[in-house]
């Protein structure tokens, strides 16, 4: 696995006393800043992260999701979620079984893989909080746009990560950081549910901190691998 030389934030500005979410690092800086909220990021793991004091309430964030209309019956968002579908698939062969966490108010990813013989279960915080999925062993798990929305990414990595098995897969997809310049004008940004951001030399500290291995597909898909 090819690991590039992380850079140090471009911001000029100062070290500030915010801890990062995922790598609990306390020297982070200003990455951006608009007429809504401010950006920064770590100067270890390059995640770039919205402050709390811009969180939403979880009643104002599910009011936000309420207004997803995710329809297993939509060709179109089956072809939005076939680049996460397609090479897990090409990894591992039904009847695994998988948990799509996260699922969302429309779980039409797991109802993709169940339609291709896969044995699936779902969670969600808002939908589908059935923790008892959580103690189960998977073959593989799917996070589709999820890992942008979450407060603790580091509870989420170790929570997803001890219910794989060994040699199992975790799919992830999430748009990246590029750099400083691009995400000014970057509309992935606006979305105020949206407070954590990876880049791709974040998912390598992801992958070197819990001995995963790393491959990145097309621009926003991320397949890990257990030990």
């Amino acid at each position: 696995m090819h690991k590039p030389t992380s850079s140090k934030p471009a911001s000029t500005l100062l070290p500030l006393s915010l801890k990062c979410p995922l790598c609990g690092n306390t020297e982070t800086s200003l990455f951006h800043r608009d007429k809504v909220r401010e950006y920064h990021q770590c100067a270890t793991c390059q995640l770039v992260f919205v402050p709390k004091k811009y969180h939403l309430s979880a009643e104002a964030e599910k009011s936000i999701y309420d207004l997803h209309q995710n329809n297993a019956l939509d060709s179109g968002y089956r072809h939005f979620l076939s680049r996460i579908y397609d090479p897990i698939c090409a990894k591992i062969k039904p009847p695994a079984i998988g948990l799509d966490f996260g699922s969302g108010p429309g779980p039409v990813l797991s109802t993709m893989f169940q339609e291709a013989g896969y044995d699936m279960s779902i969670y969600d915080i808002y939908y589908a909080p059935q923790k008892n999925v959580l103690r189960n062993a998977y073959d593989f798990i799917t996070c589709s746009e999820v890992i942008e929305h979450v407060k603790a990414p580091d509870q989420i990595f170790n929570q997803i990560l001890t219910l794989l098995k060994p040699n199992a897969w975790l799919g992830m997809m999430t748009k990246l950081v590029i750099d400083q310049k691009a995400f000014q004008h970057w509309h992935y940004k606006n979305d105020p549910t949206h407070i954590c951001f990876f880049s791709k030399d974040t998912f390598y500290w992801v992958a070197d901190r819990f001995s995963l291995e790393l491959e990145f597909i097309g621009k926003d898909v991320i397949l890990m691998r257990s030990q």
